[in-house]
């Protein structure tokens, strides 16, 4: 059912939406999975990892979300040894305010300075001179306040000087989103949202009056029961054998019909599901599909 060669017309379908500047397709690639397990070390495979980063640019992906903890620095030099010198029109997106410790502990680091040094290895190796845009990451859970304001402000300077395009919110309230807004320009929002949590649904809602891109991160779910949720649905492998996809497509293309400001970034380490996500862009849901994930999975 999932086409072996997945082409730019499986991706265009879904149409094009932008994070501040840059117009890039809906359908992404998150490159998390690219490192070991626990997104820890080298990849299982180094060369399907290259080989699965180049697919997609080949395929029409215009939308990379990494970062320099994934690895941490694994990811980032796999997109630089498989894409450099990058595509023109290729945005890339990286977040700040965690670090891994020398067993693959993740760690907060998140002081203003500590985000300005984050900002620059991700720069440094990527291979750029810039960034689409940085996503701050919150990783406390805290309260937006005067330490929410310092975080945002390193961001602001990092901007205003060049080393990235965008600012970008990650793991935050609808609070959160507010204040920032209020002190400058948010290019997109990357926040937990799936079929079975739709927690963040306040913060979608915000971000679409405002035209800010909402990217959620585990669009299949997470965890592992989350995800056997949507993968062993009997309502989504239903609405599957009618439309002639798999139940993760069925998934992926809810978020794609949910709202116009979504973009999506499912990650994988193969080919193989690589296009299987690709093909969810062209996935269309009719009235009754609609209804019955509304029934199977209310918000």
């Amino acid at each position: 059912m999932t086409p072996a060669n997945p082409t730019a017309v499986d991706i265009e379908h879904a149409g094009s939406f932008g994070i501040g500047r840059w117009r890039v397709n809906r359908l992404g690639y998150g490159a998390m999975q690219l490192a070991g397990d626990n997104v820890f070390g080298p990849p299982r495979d180094r060369d399907e990892a290259v080989r699965v980063l180049r697919a997609a640019i080949d395929s029409g992906i215009n939308h990379i979300d990494t970062a320099q903890f994934y690895g941490p620095g694994v990811v980032n030099q796999l997109i630089r040894e498989a894409l450099y010198p990058y595509p023109a029109d290729l945005a890339i997106v990286s977040k700040v305010a965690a670090r891994r410790d020398n067993v693959g502990a993740v760690l907060p680091y998140d002081e203003p300075d500590q985000l300005r040094a984050g900002i620059e290895e991700n720069l440094a190796t990527l291979g750029v001179a810039r960034l689409a845009a940085v996503n701050l990451r919150l990783m406390d859970g805290s309260s937006p306040g005067k330490r929410f304001d310092d975080q945002l402000a390193a961001l602001i300077s990092a901007r205003d000087e060049g080393l990235i395009d965008g600012i970008g919110l990650s793991n935050v309230s609808r609070g959160h989103l507010m204040r920032a807004v209020a002190q400058t320009e948010i290019v997109c929002v990357q926040n937990l949202f799936n079929l079975p949590d739709q927690r963040s649904l306040d913060v979608l809602q915000e971000c679409r009056l405002r035209g800010i891109a909402f990217v959620p991160f585990c669009p299949l779910g997470w965890p592992r029961d989350a995800r056997n949720a949507i993968l062993t649905s009997p309502v989504l492998a239903g609405i599957g054998n009618r439309l002639g996809t798999t139940a993760s497509q069925i998934a992926l293309a809810w978020l794609l019909d949910l709202a116009p400001n979504i973009l999506l970034i499912p990650g994988t380490r193969t080919r193989l599901h690589l296009a299987e996500n690709i093909h969810a862009a062209g996935v269309v849901l009719d009235d009754t599909a609609r209804a019955e994930l509304f029934e199977r999975f209310p918000p």
